[in-house]
Formats: structure tokens, sequence, C-alpha cells
């Protein structure tokens, strides 16, 4: 018998994160150990009249095709990837896993090498989802893996993670509404605003949004999610940030990073761990050294970091900074192979000033 609140999520997913209509190409991409979740969902697709595509893989088919793989074979686009990002409606993302560590010991250059080929469809990805052409969202499917890595059993991770979703109410879309509407109260009151200065024990940094439109992260993209962001403009962050949480990408954990900004661009970075992965990342290309994006987590339900990201983020009570490819729909002009967030605690002796006015104190918005 399939879990309710699965059947939920899949319900949300398709009819309210990606609304998809009778026609809709869409893809589904996965782990082949997230099934139950991709059943439900192909189901959902079907019923709401479009066309699901499946793609499953593994963590040893994937390290595989790394580890094994000379560079004409690293920088090869596969057509289907092609037209995944550029000629489908929508993509429904299940993040799944059984060794969160898979890709660790990967030659980080390899990686490298991978991304920097796949530049062209993240820019595709991002314009055609900016317009809306390309409707996409992502979720995790909760494994032992994840649970472990959040110091949680996996039923005490299933219910932490279904309730960040709201999937385990009678009604999870209008839970996902009243999110909207709480968070566009004050992006309103961002409107036209130009400066935002973030002081405290773990920053002090100063950055323009002069322009710029912040977003309303109320679950169309990621799910869960709980955020406000935007890019900033380009060349305007001057300051420094020390990163509370650990960065985790491609199975390496970058722990204690330290960012110094002048003129929008990362001219120092360390970190007490795996400091020479996060060098590599932000020596990908020119844009990987830019902010693309700056951000609020807003989601109160999520108390305690994950180590997954898709959770980690939306911590309510934290702000987080991209480096890398910038949100066109926000005004951000950043091109790079790379969109990489790092998060900071602000519950004690931080705050966020927005044109010489205190938006945001210990953790709690002030407007």
């Amino acid at each position: 018998m399939v879990d309710s609140r699965i059947e939920k999520l899949a319900d949300v997913l398709v009819n309210y994160s990606v609304k998809v209509k009778p026609g809709d190409w869409i893809f589904v991409m996965g782990n082949y150990i997230s099934e139950p979740l991709v059943v439900e969902v192909v189901k959902q697709i079907l019923r709401a009249g479009g066309h699901p595509n499946t793609l499953l893989s593994s963590d040893l088919v994937s390290a595989t095709n790394l580890r094994e793989s000379r560079e004409e074979q690293l920088k090869w686009i596969s057509p289907i990837d092609e037209m995944i990002y550029t000629k489908a409606d929508g993509m429904i993302a299940i993040s799944s896993t059984q060794n969160t560590r898979s890709l660790s010991n990967i030659d980080p250059e390899k990686q490298q090498i991978a991304q920097f080929a796949r530049r062209h469809l993240m820019e595709s990805y991002m314009t055609r989802s900016a317009s809306k052409e390309f409707r996409w969202v992502m979720t995790q499917y909760p494994t032992q893996a994840y649970a472990q890595e959040a110091d949680m059993g996996l039923k005490e991770f299933e219910d932490f993670v279904y309730s960040t979703m709201f999937v385990d109410k009678d009604d999870p879309v209008k839970e996902w509404y009243a999110v909207h509407d709480e968070q566009q109260r004050l992006i309103d009151w961002l409107v036209g605003k130009k400066e935002v200065v973030v002081h405290g024990a773990n920053a002090d940094l100063k950055l323009s949004i002069a322009s710029r439109t912040f977003i309303n992260a109320d679950g169309e993209h990621n799910m869960p999610s709980g955020e406000i962001f935007t890019s900033p403009i380009e060349d305007s962050a001057n300051g420094w940030v020390y990163f509370t949480y650990p960065a985790i990408r491609a199975g390496r954990e970058v722990e204690g990073v330290r960012l110094e900004f002048k003129e929008g661009k990362v001219v120092k970075a360390t970190a007490e761990k795996n400091e020479e992965y996060l060098l590599s990342q932000l020596d990908i290309d020119e844009g990987a050294r830019f902010l693309g994006e700056f951000a609020i987590g807003t989601n109160y339900g999520i108390k305690k970091f994950t180590k997954s990201i898709l959770y980690d983020e939306k911590i309510g009570g934290s702000f987080h900074m991209a480096i890398g490819s910038g949100f066109p729909e926000a005004g951000g002009e950043n091109n790079s192979a790379v969109h990489w967030d790092f998060i900071c605690d602000a519950r004690e002796d931080s705050e966020i000033l927005v044109d010489g006015e205190l938006f945001y104190k210990d953790g709690k918005f002030q407007v």
C-alpha cells in the first residue's frame, strides 16, 4: 500500500508546482530507489493529460560515467539532455541516493570538464525557466542515506520531509498559498529598494539590488520551499561572509568557507575542509567568482541542518548566497556553469539593513 503522503506529494508536484496541462511533455528524472514516488508522479502526469518520459539512474552508474570517461566523453552532450533543456515543457527531478558520498573520490577536474561542457544547457534552462516556457520542480525522496546524514532514523526523517512539504496535512496546496502570500508581503516591501547591508558575527557585506526583482519561492521550483531571493548587481558585492554550515556539492563536504568580495568578485576564498575543491569550482569559468543569488530562508518548520541543500537553504533564520549563474527572472546577468549555495545562520547577532532600514534581525523579519 502506498503511503498517502507520497500520493499527495505527487499531486502537489504535478498539479501545483509544474501545473501540467494536456499535451505537455514532461521528463521525470530520479534514482531507481525513488520508484514509489516516480510511479505516483507518472500517474498524476497521465491523469493531467501530459506525456511523461522517465529517466532513472543510480549512484553507481553516475560515478562510473565520471570515473571511466575520457576528456572527449566528458564533453559529449547527450541528445536527450539537449531535448530536456531546449524542447521539453517541463521536468520533475527527484533527488535520491543510497550513498551521499558516492562521488567524493571522483577527480574534481573531471567534474569540472563535464560541468563546463554543459554550460549552454544551464543557460537555456535558466532562460526558458524565467519565461515559464520550461516548468520544473526538484524534490527529494527520503532514504536511509539522507536520514543518516541528518542524524535521524528513517521514519523520523520521512516525517520531517513530508511535514516540510505540508503533505501530512489535509490540503497541502492551501498551505503553500499561505506561504506565497506572506512572502509576497515582504517582496512588495522590497520593491524599489537599492542597497542591502548584512552585519553580524559572520558577515560584513554590502551589495546592490537596484533594479533587481525578488522572487517568491513558494514551492513552484523546489519542494519544499520557503525563501525570497534575487540576483544582486554583479559588480556590487563588497565585504566578507563566513558560512556557518558546510557546503556540499558532488559528494564533497566543504566546511568553514569564507568568501571575500571586491567589486562583486570573490578575491579570496578559504575553507577549513576541502579548500582545494572550493577553489576548483570558483575557477571553472569567469562567472563562477561572482554572485548569482542572495536569499533569505523563511521555512521555520526546518529547524536543523540536514546536509541536504533542498532543506537547509530554506532554514527559517538563515540567509544564503550562491556563486555563479544568476536568475534572468530576477534581472541577473551572470552566466556560469556553476550555481552553488552557501548558507549562514543568522539567528543570533545578525541584522540585514535595506536602504538603511532594519529589515531582518536575529532570524526574524522586522517589517
